[in-house]
């Protein structure tokens, strides 16, 4: 039986890269405001670097963070699910296109920001790819660096699939809200994965209902560490 794992940063590992990059998304959906559940939100880890809104006429409507009524978060996401992979749900706060900021230094081989957003250099990627991970996909940055020569640093585009086993969540939490979709739940202290739910064709995942759990199977460790690469951390998760 497959193996997965948890993927975090190894902050003792990239603590040694001296480097660091500031950067956003180009274009987001705005946050939403339920008049069913009363909430004011915005999902984080749901990003598409590899999706273009630059010619899409209302794109301004994506470029300013703000919260709106959910009619018209729902109004603004038809615009673009056309564009979106075939399987994103698009929750309010679903970023897309490239990362735009600055960065310097030595990133090392790869880079963090948070435990959810990973930036492979392009040789990094090619190397894991050689080494029969599958699945990767790498979307340009627009990261203007202070340096000379500086090297690519691509964003792994990683899609929300897996989900939590319902036996992890506590019995309390309250069903996801019918009309927003809304799922109040907080990262349970001992996470299990719903093993139907996991995809059969992909080395690195998110969990499909709590998107900043980043998941990796045992083919992609085993290649991260044939090439010796740090910077992740690896826990593994039981599945159910």
């Amino acid at each position: 039986m497959s193996r997965f794992f948890w993927l975090r940063e190894d902050r003792a590992a990239t603590a040694r890269y001296t480097g660091d990059f500031n950067a956003g998304r180009k274009w987001s959906l705005p946050g939403a405001r339920c008049s069913a559940c009363g909430a004011t939100w915005s999902a984080t880890g749901h990003q598409y670097p590899s999706v273009d809104l630059s010619h899409l006429p209302e794109r301004g409507e994506f470029e300013k963070p703000r919260s709106e009524p959910y009619a018209e978060l729902a109004r603004l996401r038809e615009r673009v699910r056309l564009l979106a992979p075939p399987t994103a749900t698009l929750p309010p706060g679903t970023g897309f296109g490239p990362l735009v900021g600055t960065a310097r230094g030595d990133l090392g081989p790869l880079t963090w920001q948070g435990n959810y957003l990973l930036l492979l250099r392009r040789d990094t990627l090619d190397r894991l790819q050689a080494e029969g991970a599958r699945g990767l996909l790498g979307c340009r940055t627009e990261l203007q660096w202070k340096q000379r020569n500086p090297p690519e640093f691509l964003e792994l585009q990683i899609e929300p699939h897996g989900q939590l086993h319902p036996d992890c969540i506590p019995s309390d939490v309250p069903p996801p809200c019918t009309t927003c979709g809304r799922y109040g739940i907080s990262r349970p202290d001992e996470p299990m994965i719903d093993a139907s739910s996991l995809p059969s064709e992909l080395d690195l995942f998110r969990v499909g209902n709590f998107a900043t759990m980043l998941v990796g199977t045992e083919r992609f460790m085993d290649a991260v560490r044939r090439l010796d690469l740090d910077g992740i951390s690896f826990r593994e998760l039981p599945t159910r």
